[in-house]
């Protein structure tokens, strides 16, 4: 005799969790300055918008951990409901959501952190004709300019380490808003929010022949809260690199000219971009030679026409700091452990060592990667070589990622998206726990504002727990690789089988349970 059980509500935990996660961030941003926020100095009548409510540190950490919690667990649930083909959405209900989730997070004062000040302060200086790889924020102007002197600690005397085409559209960013600090915060906002749904379309686009991996990318990427929180609420440029990339790999295979457009705006954004073009040649390997260097020259022509402008305009000290950021290491990365036990002892040569070896073992573990995702399915319905260069994508991305001694959670963003149409596996787990962790261990944020406990707590987080954290992701990614169990089989078996909504009304009179996943038999 058959039993039957109530099927799990994962629908209902996304769409809850994310939601609570989404009002819990957006309720510090709106709060105003705080230990997550940087002010933006007296209110107006056009965004970003705030309140200035003066929200402790304690309770403004408290949000964002407990929206951290929320957020992971919408993605898990997310994930879940995909798999148990509960995940029953409209294409156009999840973009209503997406949008109306974009627009309230971009009328709000970005939090995290306050590298969006030293965007516009850049994009100020390069509007004005002037240098923002030679003269720092601070200095500009003697300090009086209304936008480049809100920068925060301890960027005031640190030049531009972004690229030429990111320096444009910072520029764009600061020219539209004029000397408003708040202007120019939302229409940077805005640029960022754009991006993040243009990727989040690219991506649906990619994938609208499948089901169950349109799902997936909604879960992954559109939907997902962590990165609404990360890169839309937070400012980052990194979503602008990645729409340029994103954009580049769906275009690759048929139109050279657009793609090398954008692959080369992605790296003259951000150099680390030069990934994704890797993995376009990855994904065009297997045509014929002549077909293949006209592809390629096409696509490189194309790109050139972007890169050689954009460096000639921003000049011979583009990558002044270059060396520079090489030889930082972040606090929460896991080659901490490593420097802050030899820097006592060898000094700063250490970390000259340090970025080779981190750069030789991304490499190795790309190798892996790729030869584990060799035939792994995924959800593209443009053709194979645009699914090779997703795998390689990934590879690539995830490779520099984990291994990078410089990581923030924000540049996770460049795995997320080709994460996301990639069939299901082991690393969803890690990388989401590898991103969680991440942004616990950068609440609240800015390095000013916070109380004696609340510093020691999230710097003892950041510096002695995090680390050792981040490298259990990488050891379970590394093993990973070297398994050979077929964690995708029931993928493979049951593709196609989730229905939106709108599928399932059109579909023969399902019964009431499988209508509405009330139950299932055994």
């Amino acid at each position: 005799m058959s039993s039957t059980r109530r099927r799990p509500g994962y629908r209902l935990v996304f769409g809850s969790a994310g939601v609570l996660c989404v009002l819990l961030m957006a309720g510090v941003a709106a709060a105003g300055d705080s230990a997550a926020v940087p002010g933006l100095g007296a209110a107006t009548w056009h965004p970003s918008w705030d309140l200035d409510l003066g929200l402790s540190s304690g309770l403004v950490s408290v949000m964002l951990v407990v929206a951290a919690a929320l957020g992971a667990t919408a993605v898990v649930a997310g994930l879940l409901a995909v798999r148990s083909s509960s995940f029953s959405l409209s294409p156009r209900n999840v973009s209503i959501a997406a949008v109306s989730a974009v627009v309230l997070l971009t009328a709000l004062p970005p939090l995290g952190s306050a590298d969006h000040l030293s965007y516009l302060a850049y994009g100020r200086i390069a509007a004005a004709g002037d240098d923002p790889y030679v003269v720092d924020p601070s200095t500009w102007r003697d300090g009086t300019d209304p936008v480049a002197s809100a920068v925060q600690p301890p960027w005031q005397h640190t030049t531009s380490v972004y690229g030429p085409v990111s320096t444009a559209v910072q520029a764009l960013a600061a020219w539209a808003g004029g000397g408003s600090l708040r202007l120019s915060v939302w229409f940077w906002q805005i640029l960022c929010g754009l991006a993040f749904l243009l990727v989040a379309f690219t991506l649906d686009r990619i994938t609208r022949d499948d089901p169950r991996a349109r799902a997936r990318t909604w879960v992954l990427w559109t939907l997902n809260p962590l990165l609404l929180g990360q890169v839309v609420l937070g400012g980052h440029l990194d979503v602008i690199s990645v729409a340029f990339a994103i954009g580049a790999i769906a275009l690759a295979a048929r139109r050279p000219v657009a793609a090398g457009v954008l692959i080369g705006a992605a790296v003259g954004s951000k150099i680390t971009f030069g990934l994704f073009a890797l993995a376009i040649l990855w994904g065009l390997r297997r045509r014929p030679l002549p077909q293949l260097a006209r592809h390629i020259g096409v696509m490189t022509l194309a790109g050139l026409a972007v890169l050689v402008p954009a460096h000639l305009w921003s000049g011979p000290h583009t990558y002044d700091l270059l060396h520079k950021a090489s030889r930082q290491v972040s606090l929460a990365a896991p080659w901490r452990l490593l420097t802050d036990q030899l820097d006592p002892v060898f000094g700063g040569s250490v970390r000259d060592v340090v970025a080779p070896v981190a750069m030789g073992l991304g490499a190795l573990l790309v190798l892996l990667l790729l030869r584990r995702l060799r035939d792994h399915p995924t959800g593209v319905g443009t053709g194979e070589e645009t699914a090779s260069m997703a795998r390689a994508a990934f590879a690539l991305a995830t490779g520099w990622l984990l291994m990078t001694p410089y990581s923030l959670p924000w540049y996770d963003s460049m795995v997320w998206a080709p994460l996301a149409l990639l069939a299901p596996t082991l690393l969803d787990g890690a990388l989401l726990a590898r991103l969680l962790v991440l942004v616990l261990a950068y609440v609240p944020g800015r390095v000013v504002g916070m109380s004696v406990q609340v510093e020691d707590i999230s710097l003892g987080f950041r510096k002695s727990v995090a680390p050792w954290l981040e490298l259990a992701v990488v050891i379970t990614v590394v093993v990973w690789t070297c398994l050979h169990w077929n964690d995708f089989r029931w993928w493979s078996r049951s593709r196609g089988s989730i229905m939106t909504d709108d599928e399932e009304l059109a579909s023969p009179s399902p019964s009431v349970g499988q209508r509405f996943d009330v139950g299932s038999t055994d």
